[in-house]
């Protein structure tokens, strides 16, 4: 019989338990958060403000992207009432967070007052129209772009103009003089911005958040007094039914911190509390 060497076969033993020893399983680190996309419908005089609002945001939520659709709050308050997926709502107005709640999208007493903005007239930089004063608005033959009366700052123009007629400094014929210059009815308040900036009309009346940062460059500014002034009110609410409830409160709790109102404050809002 040959003789077996002891160390083929200890060599041979070893490979056998290696064969039948089980597979070594990895574990894994955290799992990465699933990513979620967080729908906001905004008035359009928040475009500058919230897109740092997003920044940060996202930065304190991994996974989290913040889809704005910016428009007239009309607008976004006829889309949440059409079943638009959404799943956080803020309006430049009470009355279009109302058309909201009427429609089942925002459940009733959860919105809150997150910001407030005043209106200005604009002129294009360069402009020889000669608006030098509010009453100058009715000067035959001047170029006027108005927001649409259903948009929130066009209400608020409106408004304005009711306020001048019924002062004895425009008199009663004002707000017919003025209204007879307007060429175009925009549908939100940065068309009305951009196409005054372009010169395609002699001055148009926006909020006084929209010439903040670039766009004050292009336009010059003519403050309205407060006795004829309109502070607008905006209201912000969660989606009832938000597909991220949780994510969607949280988003307005930071809008309403400290930290989100200085940010709408660098961009010329006036911060819920009126400081």
């Amino acid at each position: 019989m040959k003789k077996v060497s002891f160390a083929l076969l200890a060599a041979a033993m070893s490979i056998a338990a290696t064969a039948c020893a089980p597979a070594a399983t990895s574990v894994p680190g955290d799992a990465a958060p699933e990513p979620v996309d967080l729908t906001v419908f905004a008035a359009a005089s928040l475009t500058e403000a919230y897109s740092e609002i997003k920044t940060n945001f996202e930065a304190a939520h991994s996974g989290v992207t913040v889809i704005y659709n910016f428009g007239g709050s009309n607008a976004l308050a006829q889309q949440l009432g059409e079943g638009a997926p959404a799943d956080v709502f803020a309006s430049a107005n009470a009355k279009q967070m109302e058309v909201a709640v009427e429609s089942g999208r925002v459940a009733p007493d959860t919105a809150q007052v997150f910001v407030r903005n005043r209106l200005v007239v604009i002129t294009p930089v360069g402009s020889t129209a000669g608006v030098a004063t509010l009453q100058d608005l009715a000067k035959p033959g001047l170029k006027l772009i108005l927001a649409a009366k259903d948009v929130p700052v066009g209400g608020y123009s409106l408004d304005f103009l009711d306020k001048a007629a019924a002062d004895a400094g425009f008199g009663a014929a004002y707000k017919d003089a003025v209204l007879a210059n307007v060429v175009s009815y925009e549908d939100n308040v940065r068309s009305v911005l951009t196409k005054v900036a372009l010169g395609e009309g002699d001055a148009g009346i926006v909020y006084t958040s929209d010439i903040v940062g670039d766009p004050a460059k292009d336009v010059v500014s003519l403050e309205i007094p407060d006795a004829l002034n309109t502070v607008a009110t905006y209201p912000i609410a969660p989606v009832a039914d938000s597909a991220n409830p949780e994510l969607a409160q949280a988003f307005v709790e930071y809008v309403l911190s400290a930290e989100g109102q200085a940010i709408l404050e660098d961009f010329g809002f006036i911060p819920a509390d009126g400081r």
